[in-house]
């Protein structure tokens, strides 16, 4: 569920993977590893990733949240 909202997040910014990692300070892998479900961020990931999305952790979460309810 995280790693759909992931991706989805990142095609609609525009970046690539590498992008992501660079501007959230993570590893490319590791991105690719949560897009997969491989791995699930811990919360200070997660304020990284919403940092390099230019967006915040709470939409993040938002978005998750409507994919359950759906």
């Amino acid at each position: 569920m995280f790693g759909e909202v992931l991706k989805e997040l990142r095609s609609e910014v525009g970046i690539s993977q590498e992008n992501l990692a660079y501007e959230s300070e993570l590893d490319r892998s590791f991105i690719s590893m949560m897009e997969r479900g491989l791995r699930i961020p811990t919360i200070s990931t997660l304020f990284q990733i919403s940092k390099g999305l230019k967006t915040t952790p709470s939409e993040i979460m938002k978005r998750i949240e409507e994919r359950y309810k759906g």
